[in-house]
């Protein structure tokens, strides 16, 4: 058990991979969670079902479905989020995991100019996948919803050092992420919050599969990790739902490998 019953979570990207597993995960936990996704039609009957699962851990489950970049959209969660915590008596400290994954996927030099990366492309990809940790992290902390022992995440990859073709943008974006945590972790620290990034080794989600070579990319990662399988959205969450305690408040500022010894091998 790890301590961290009464907590409450709020995860953007709630619906699916990393996000859906960490929600499971802190719910088991005794977490109450608040969900930020965005899906259509055709998949809110996942979503529905994930929610009754979350709830079946007798813990209250709140999701919208909305874009987590929109700063209206932003603001009205927020405090509806306040407006229940508080009807509920349970300010109490936040598990807070960005883990956004919607970016443009292309070549910044293509042979065809017409499909090269545009500025439209990289704004969007950096404002979703890396600025808007800052924003959200700014709505919560200003509402008073950051208390001490709250715990900040931001899901990173390899990519944010590495190349890959069309990552162009979403690793500039990852690479933006790490420095926001840093900058986070230095400003709250004497709040007692602390912020980390979670380096996950190579998973298997939906948002990886948009990847072009993706299935390479799974071949080659499962084939040199020394634990000889990929990284799963489970392994995240145990190791989330582990750095939320009371014991970590010491670790901020870092970059956290997950990833079964994936990283450590060339």
């Amino acid at each position: 058990m790890n301590n961290i019953k009464g907590k409450w979570a709020l995860l953007l990207g709630a619906s699916s991979g990393f996000g859906a597993a960490t929600a499971l995960e802190l719910a088991k936990n005794g977490v109450d969670i608040f969900g930020v996704h965005m899906d259509r039609k055709s998949g809110l009957e996942k979503v529905d079902k994930l929610n009754r699962d979350i709830r079946g851990y007798g813990v209250d489950c709140h999701y919208y479905n909305i874009n987590a970049g929109d700063a209206e959209e932003r603001k009205r969660v927020v405090l509806d989020i306040k407006k229940i915590l508080s009807a509920n008596n349970n300010i109490n400290p936040c598990i807070f995991l960005h883990s956004l994954a919607f970016g443009t996927l292309r070549d910044f030099f293509p042979n065809d100019q017409t499909k090269a990366m545009e500025k439209k492309h990289i704004e969007m990809t950096m404002d979703v996948m890396a600025n808007s940790l800052v924003y959200w992290v700014q709505e919560l902390y200003y509402e008073g919803l950051l208390v001490k022992g709250s715990r900040i995440f931001a899901m990173t990859s390899a990519g944010a050092k590495r190349v890959w073709k069309t990552y162009g943008a979403v690793s500039a974006a990852k690479a933006s992420l790490e420095a926001y945590i840093r900058q986070i972790a230095f400003e709250l620290a004497s709040r007692g919050i602390t912020a980390n990034s979670i380096r996950a080794g190579a998973t298997d989600t939906p948002a990886l599969r948009k990847i072009p070579g993706c299935d390479y990319m799974l071949e080659g990662a499962q084939r040199k990790n020394p634990s000889a399988r990929l990284t799963t959205p489970e392994d995240i969450a145990k190791v989330i739902a582990l750095l939320s305690s009371e014991s970590s408040g010491w670790m901020t500022g870092n970059i956290i490998g997950v990833d079964g010894g994936e990283n450590i091998v060339e």
